[in-house]
């Protein structure tokens, strides 16, 4: 039967989280609004419509919603030539493929931003699908990017394992059945992810890949 092994890809497989950061910050200081970049941090990882709504909340114009996505994807496209991999992101894809795992990524990123992500992963003969934002109706913490990757894997929820830096992605596995682990490459704190669903927490994938024998991922 086969196994999936499903993959967030900003700040878990691209070090991009502080990019995220930087460009969200810039696109609604250029509008107006005041937003501390903790706290922009925290909401990294929600798709733009539901990043937005969880900034300004549901009172905030929301025919600007558009606009600050527009920005931010200008802004942030600025970096899609140098988009750095973190360490052994590619051979940690590749180990798990040559051990039998179907590799799936499930990303709210599309379009040139999601082939800039998989430039820099350098794997892609053994990813064997992605699920971005363009194939669901709800982002993560919803469960349906995961559900949409075990889809495209052939695999159940019981023998599958997402990976992933941030509590949207904890909460969305969690959601969709499947084994969770964790890694801080992101910025977020191990206790933030454990409560959040992570069965297991790592360093960045190189430390995943280190440790792989004993992890979820055995």
């Amino acid at each position: 039967m086969t196994r999936a092994a499903v993959f967030d890809v900003d700040g878990t497989l691209v070090d991009t989280n502080h990019l995220h950061v930087t460009t969200w910050w810039e696109a609604l200081r250029q509008a107006g609004h005041r937003v501390p970049m903790h706290a922009v941090h925290r909401a990294v990882g929600l798709g733009s419509e539901d990043l937005v709504a969880h900034l300004l909340g549901d009172e905030r114009d929301k025919d600007e919603d558009d606009r600050l996505s527009a920005a931010h994807k200008a802004l942030y496209g600025q970096y899609f030539d140098r988009l750095p991999a973190l360490k052994d992101a590619g051979p940690l894809l590749r180990r798990l493929h040559s051990d039998g795992w179907t590799v799936v990524l499930a990303t709210s990123a599309s379009g040139a931003e999601l082939s800039a992500l998989r430039r820099a992963i350098d794997a892609d003969d053994v990813i064997a699908a992605t699920a971005s934002s363009d194939d669901v109706e709800e982002g993560k913490p919803a469960p349906e990017p995961v559900e949409h990757a075990l889809e495209l894997a052939g695999a159940t929820a019981e023998r599958s394992v997402f990976v992933g830096d941030t509590v949207w992605d904890m909460r969305a596995g969690r959601r969709a059945g499947v084994r969770c682990v964790g890694v801080l490459c992101g910025g977020i704190p191990r206790a933030d992810l454990v409560e959040a669903g992570a069965e297991a927490v790592y360093a960045d994938p190189a430390g995943l890949l280190a440790s792989l024998a004993d992890s979820p991922l055995a």
